[in-house]
């Protein structure tokens, strides 16, 4: 079985991406004007990282109109389950124990989140105990 070749967003295609992933299918101008206040690129910076992404198969162009609309190519869900293994094989050796104490004890999280992430435990678990 062939294994599929794994693309790394940028941090410039990851914010282009964290755009298209909640709007779908966008014009260049719609995601230049969503991410220009938080990283002042221009519009001719925009439409050639999408470019890249289009040629690296992050995003697909509809060409039928004037305007040229990109939509991601791959999920929010598997482009962080990709870059949080990469990060767990990389920086944890393989544990995702010290990968889940290092990001708790990075940034303190609500009641909500820790109720949210002890019911993803017990799921995990299979209420074993």
């Amino acid at each position: 079985m062939a294994k599929e070749k794994v693309v790394r967003p940028t941090e410039a295609e990851l914010a282009i991406l964290r755009v298209l992933w909640p709007r779908g299918p966008s014009t260049v101008r719609e995601v230049q004007d969503a991410i220009e206040p938080r990283r002042g690129t221009g519009y001719t910076t925009t439409l050639k990282f999408m470019q890249i992404m289009l040629e690296k198969g992050l995003v697909r162009r509809n060409a039928d109109q004037r305007t040229h609309v990109y939509e991601a190519t791959v999920s929010r869900v598997k482009t962080q389950r990709q870059m949080i293994g990469q990060l767990l094989n990389q920086v944890f050796e393989g544990s995702s124990q010290q990968l889940v104490l290092q990001a708790l004890a990075t940034k303190k999280s609500t009641p909500a989140e820790l109720a949210e992430i002890r019911q993803l435990l017990d799921e995990l678990d299979g209420g074993n105990q």
